[in-house]
């Protein structure tokens, strides 16, 4: 008996897979510091994010992703608007300068050192849709060849607010602004101007304004989404003088442009407009690392969540910094500590575990489409891929919310583990925001393989629902891609280990099990893998 205590007291217990809080903390912390200046692609804080990743997945001791690299170079280009972008819009007897931040914000996608629209006729084409399945064409009776057209943002589902319409409140597929850009261009316009509406949008102005002027970004090999010479967005106040110089109704019109029939309408206007550009072209990195399996180490499970953020604005605009704490410091850091608890789990598991940290998502999910398009892994053999994106920073919640609802059994595996935690599974609240579009589980679920973004409820075990509610509504409007987005040492990560347990035991029943995902039959990603079914805007 002796000698068999003095022998187990000589083994060392095996590190815990448990979530590590203060890792988390730790890894958040450095990630949204000053340092990293924001984690803009073909930055210094790429750099330095990039070899902070990398430094952790050895640190865990996990293989390089790509071959004996731990990078998948993405070849950008940056286009950057000046800030001299003009819009002039003329007609029904006026001329109106529309202020550049305050009005309006335009680009091109062109890599060009300047793009122009001259007196292109403007086009209220209602949501810009073509969808079949929805029995909806708002180019049906039009000919926008040369036009600058006028678009509402979300779908006629949302602005008819009838559930037989689409799918209701629910954005669908079309309903992304990125869409609206790209069907304009395929209809031949030569530029597009979307009508904020936070509602509709589901982020305030400051979001529009810090994310998307100056600064754009495409991958270098197929240009940025659209393709029309000017694109941009028209704040509600700009939008509404608008339609008055018009002399059109605006409620009227956008009321109209949600029930089936509706008719383009011709504003009898035109837009000028001009953008003077700086390019460079650069290469980016996703940051791929992989853990083995034991069994079956050709099926993988992939866990992602995107580095980069918005960067820091130019000196002569003061310099400020967007952290990105809850956007995405938070995600990045949780998939650290997933692959530092993987990596302690034994047995290991029968499918290999991926873990990317995607570049470019905030610039259009460039980082994760290049990747579908480019993949380190086969895709037949990846069985799903789980997504971490603005981990809940709080305490704990009775609930898991089911961004993107529906579309495959990935949400029973979910279901099971959530259980385990005593919480309820219910689907995403704000349907109508369109989340599972907006992050880099939507380049997977195009690719065909069954993706999940699920993330804490709003019912805080402590506080109840209606004060989670009101953290929620309270980031959207004051921190969500804006400078205020920064670490806090009095967080409550509590709330983001909860979730991270519940993806760690997810995750882990995938890469022990035989079987792969399936999308559900109503699902709009329902992709065959051994048919290979085209997805919504293939």
């Amino acid at each position: 008996m002796l000698m068999l205590a003095a022998c187990s007291g000589q083994r060392t217990p095996p590190p815990s897979a448990e979530i590590d809080e203060t890792g988390y903390r730790d890894a958040v912390r450095v990630l949204a510091s000053d340092e990293f200046e924001g984690r803009a692609p073909g930055t210094p804080g790429e750099d330095k994010t990039v070899a902070y990743l990398v430094g952790q997945f050895r640190k865990f001791g996990l293989k390089p992703g790509n071959g004996e690299s731990y990078l998948q170079s993405v070849p950008m280009v940056e286009i950057r608007a000046g800030s001299d972008a003009a819009l002039v819009v003329s007609g029904r007897g006026a001329t109106k300068s529309l202020e550049y931040a305050k009005d309006m914000v335009i680009w091109t996608g062109r890599e060009a050192p300047e793009a122009a629209l001259q007196r292109s006729g403007l086009t209220f084409v209602g949501f810009g849709i073509v969808a079949p399945e929805y029995e909806w064409n708002d180019y049906a009776h039009v000919d926008v060849h040369g036009r600058t057209v006028v678009v509402m943002v979300n779908d006629p589902g949302y602005g008819s607010r009838d559930p037989k319409v689409f799918k209701g409140n629910a954005e669908t597929y079309y309903g992304r602004w990125i869409y609206k850009v790209e069907e304009a261009a395929r209809q031949g316009a030569a530029g597009v101007l979307l009508i904020h509406d936070t509602g509709a949008a589901g982020c305030p102005w400051s979001a529009v304004v810090n994310g998307l002027t100056g600064l754009h970004l495409a991958t270098a090999a197929g240009g940025s989404p659209g393709g029309v010479a000017i694109a941009g967005w028209l704040s509600g106040g700009a939008a509404r003088a608008l339609f008055a110089q018009a002399g059109i109704d605006y409620e009227a019109s956008t009321a109209a442009a949600a029930r089936p029939g509706f008719t383009p309408i011709d504003l009898g206007l035109a837009a000028d407009a001009k953008v003077n550009n700086t390019l460079r072209r650069f290469s980016s990195s996703n940051v791929i690392a992989v853990l083995p399996g034991a069994r079956r180490k050709r099926e993988y499970v992939i866990y992602s969540a995107h580095w980069d953020h918005l960067g820091r604005q130019p000196v002569e605009a003061g310099g400020a910094i967007f952290n990105g704490a809850v956007d995405n410091a938070s995600g990045v850091a949780g998939l650290l500590m997933l692959a530092q608890s993987f990596s302690r789990t034994q047995p290991p598991p029968d499918r290999s575990i991926v873990f990317i940290a995607f570049t470019g998502e905030e610039a259009g999910l460039l980082g994760s489409g290049y990747y579908i398009d480019n993949p380190v892994y086969p895709m037949r053999q990846t069985a799903a891929a789980l997504n971490l994106d603005q981990m809940h920073i709080g305490g704990p919640t009775r609930d898991v919310m089911i961004v993107g609802y529906g579309n495959s059994d990935l949400e029973e595996n979910l279901r099971e583990a959530a259980l385990q935690q005593g919480r309820e599974v219910h689907p995403d609240p704000n349907p109508e925001l369109g989340l599972y579009y907006r992050s880099d589980q939507l380049s997977f679920a195009r690719g065909g393989i069954p993706a999940l973004y699920a993330k804490a409820g709003l019912d805080d075990s402590a506080r109840g629902p209606a004060w989670g509610r009101a953290q929620l509504e309270d980031y959207l409007a004051h921190r969500y891609r804006q400078t205020a987005d920064k670490y806090s040492a009095d967080w409550d990560v509590r709330g983001a280990a909860e979730d991270l347990r519940l993806y760690y035991d997810v995750g882990n029943r995938l890469a022990r099990s035989r079987r792969f995902p399936r999308w559900y039959p109503n699902s709009e990603f329902r992709i065959s893998r051994h048919q290979g079914t085209d997805a919504p805007g293939q």
